[in-house]
């Protein structure tokens, strides 16, 4: 099969590496001509302008930023053939979905988003979600789920709308957290000092404050100001956090172990395996 990747970026690069590994004939499409040759001979793939590596291919992956996805899509557009698949990876779904659906007619779409970084070696154990909304792209979505299952990753089929709900809470609000987290801590003169010294809890927040304020800026942005409840949420945050703070300024030691064990109450009631995960999560920060 040939596998068109569109975006030579940091997560093109992973998919072009993987189906080359998997055996199918990859070709990397990408505007910068340089770091296109540069890659045909480190990656032994086929290289092409976007337009030809359409016409070449049997299937095509999109992998541009979200700010380029709708000029990338339209460009490719007069190449793409009647039941041609056409998958994307972006972090949000509903936008770039429409966007293919308005501009790829004659495709075969699907949108896609691997839940994990360019950091990892495999999909075993990686989320994968996919976001039909028919039934011709329901049944492509339940052939690759299977083939997805068969390399070991985790998927699940759901709404791109239900996606961008999801991704509000596990992209948005962490981003958003860690940033701010960043902006505060690096306020503080003796900031690399207290990395010295740090227990699992400070190593889990300046690990999220430093992965956040590293991401690419313009992926912060996207998340920011397209994912539908993000803002709800950090309202939210800001609230509880004056909330949490009146009490500390007040000395109410009383009325914080209270609503401490309120939180506890909550916790327990909505997963049995509470204990277990928070278990599996410190084990996992102690050796990171």
């Amino acid at each position: 099969m040939n596998i068109a990747i569109l975006g030579a970026g940091k997560m093109g690069i992973w998919f072009a590496k993987f189906y080359k590994e998997k055996g199918e004939t990859v070709i990397l499409a990408d505007r910068n001509v340089e770091k296109l040759a540069k890659l045909k001979k480190e990656l032994n793939v086929e290289t092409a302008d976007f337009v030809d590596a359409v016409k070449e291919a049997d299937r095509v992956l999109i992998c541009v930023s979200i700010n380029s996805f709708e000029e990338i899509v339209k460009k490719i557009s007069p190449a793409v053939r009647k039941g041609q698949v056409v998958m994307d990876i972006c972090s949000i779904k509903a936008s770039p979905v429409k966007i293919m659906h308005k501009h790829l007619k004659n495709a075969l779409i699907l949108g896609t988003h691997p839940a994990f970084g360019p950091g990892s070696s495999t999909l075993k154990r990686k989320a994968f979600i996919l976001t039909p909304t028919n039934t011709k792209e329901q049944k492509l979505a339940e052939a690759f789920k299977d083939w997805l299952e068969k390399e070991g990753a985790h998927v699940f089929i759901m709404t791109p709308q239900h996606h961008d709900e999801l991704m509000s809470i596990v992209l948005g609000f962490p981003h958003f957290l860690g940033v701010v987290a960043c902006d505060t801590l690096l306020e503080q003169v003796n900031y690399s000092e207290t990395k010295k010294v740090a227990g699992t809890t400070y190593r889990m927040l300046f690990t999220l404050a430093e992965a956040a304020a590293l991401e690419t800026p313009e992926l912060f942005a996207t998340l920011q100001t397209i994912l539908p409840s993000v803002k709800n949420i950090e309202k939210c945050y800001i609230k509880k956090a004056q909330e949490w703070l009146q009490l500390i300024q007040q000395k109410d030691q009383a009325a914080l172990i209270k609503k401490i064990e309120a939180l506890k109450e909550k916790l327990m009631k909505i997963s049995c395996d509470y204990s277990q995960s928070y278990d599996v999560m410190y084990k996992m920060l102690e050796s990171a």
